[in-house]
C-alpha cells in the first residue's frame, strides 16, 4: 500500500494538516477531501516515490572479475592487495 500526502486547501488547518500529512492508503481507496481531525478541506498531491534497491550481490569478488573489474584490499598505510581480477597483486609503496 502506498503512502499518499495530503495538504490543505484553506490554511492554516489544525496541528495535522497545517504542514500537509501522509496517510497509508490502498490505491482503491478514494482520496480523502476533508482532514480527518478538523475538517478543513485538502487534495491528495504526488510525492516522491520510496525505491529500495540492494545491489550488495554486485560487489562480490566473482562478479567483478567476471566483469573485468579488479578489487583491493588496504593491508597497510599506502598498501593494497588484489583480492580478484587480473591487475597487479599489489599496489602501493614497498
Amino acid at each position: 500500500m502506498p503512502i499518499h500526502e495530503y495538504v490543505p486547501l484553506e490554511p492554516p488547518g489544525c496541528a495535522l494538516c497545517c504542514y500537509g500529512f501522509e496517510r497509508l492508503e490502498r490505491l482503491s481507496d478514494a482520496p480523502l477531501t476533508h482532514c480527518t481531525a478538523c475538517g478543513t478541506p485538502v487534495r491528495r498531491v504526488l510525492g516522491a516515490p520510496a525505491v529500495a534497491v540492494g545491489g550488495a550481490h554486485l560487489l562480490r569478488e566473482g562478479h567483478l572479475a567476471k566483469h573485468g573489474f579488479t578489487q583491493y584490499r588496504k593491508v597497510g598505510k599506502g598498501r593494497y592487495e588484489k583480492t580478484t581480477g587480473e591487475g597487479p597483486e599489489t599496489i602501493g609503496s614497498d
